[in-house]
């Protein structure tokens, strides 16, 4: 149990995703009893076990999906007589709790410049998990931008080789030069991501854009980035524009209307 709660933890400080499975009633001839416990990552690898054999892996099956789509279940065996599907033949039954321990949201953010500094620490404080990649190498680095998670150096075209993104990911670019952009953004929208934000001006932008088209992206493309990034707050410093940039990803997120609390409903 001690490898459990060891393994529990480092789960929460590293911010991965995994399942803990428990076994909540045994009745009869069971392998293990009511209170085993294993965790399950998203690999399929285990710390602990409920008994092992074809129950075992019919449980890391179903905690692997619990992971994937964050739905908690209970599921019920018997260990009576396989040739009707049951796992075993123990003679007992059991049931398995499954809760899957999701791993956070991850922001990504592009840039170890004053603003993206701002924004890696602003989003670890929210509770993201927190990526930095620069193609600068003193800039994706914790002496620059302390308390990011990762730290990446590359170039933006190559970053979706050394991290793997998700449905979940959010990235923001707060890169130096808007050639930084041209070239990494097609590789970035090929990737699987929740929210892609450039920091631009409107006419940096509009160049931008022209450029990735005539790359071959289409509007459809397009649209899906938030440029110029945040909401409009009247941001000066770059902790501010951090807050707005932080407070757009959110609205997104939760589909927010980003509308004043007082002026709803009115």
């Amino acid at each position: 149990m001690d490898d459990i709660y060891q393994a529990l933890a480092e789960l929460h400080r590293s911010r991965t995703a995994g399942a803990l499975c428990t076994i909540i009633r045994a009745q009869g001839s069971t392998p293990r009893k009511a209170g085993a416990k294993m965790l399950v990552y998203k690999d399929g690898s285990i710390v602990g076990t409920i008994g092992g054999g074809a129950i075992e892996g019919r449980v890391i099956e179903e905690a692997i999906d619990s992971i994937n789509s964050g739905e908690t279940k209970i599921r019920s065996y018997d260990l009576i007589d396989p040739q009707k599907g049951d796992p075993g033949i123990c003679g007992g039954s059991l049931e398995v709790f499954i809760d899957p321990l999701a791993q956070p949201a991850d922001v990504v953010v592009v840039g170890g410049g004053h603003v993206g500094r701002a924004v890696a620490f602003l989003a670890n404080w929210l509770g993201f998990r927190v990526v930095v990649s620069d193609d600068r190498e003193d800039f994706a680095l914790p002496e620059n931008t302390p308390g990011a998670d990762e730290y990446i150096h590359c170039k933006l075209e190559e970053l979706p080789e050394r991290y793997r993104f998700s449905p979940q990911t959010a990235v923001v670019l707060a890169t130096r030069s808007n050639q930084v952009d041209i070239a990494g953004l097609p590789e970035i929208l090929a990737a699987p991501t929740s929210y892609i934000g450039v920091i631009s001006s409107r006419r940096r932008w509009n160049l931008t854009r022209q450029e990735l088209i005539k790359a071959g992206l289409k509007d459809a493309d397009l649209e899906r980035i938030h440029a110029p990034i945040g909401l409009d707050i009247g941001a000066d410093t770059p902790e501010e524009i951090a807050l707005s940039i932080m407070a757009e990803l959110i609205q997104s997120r939760r589909e927010g209307s980003g509308r004043s609390l007082s002026q709803l409903g009115k």
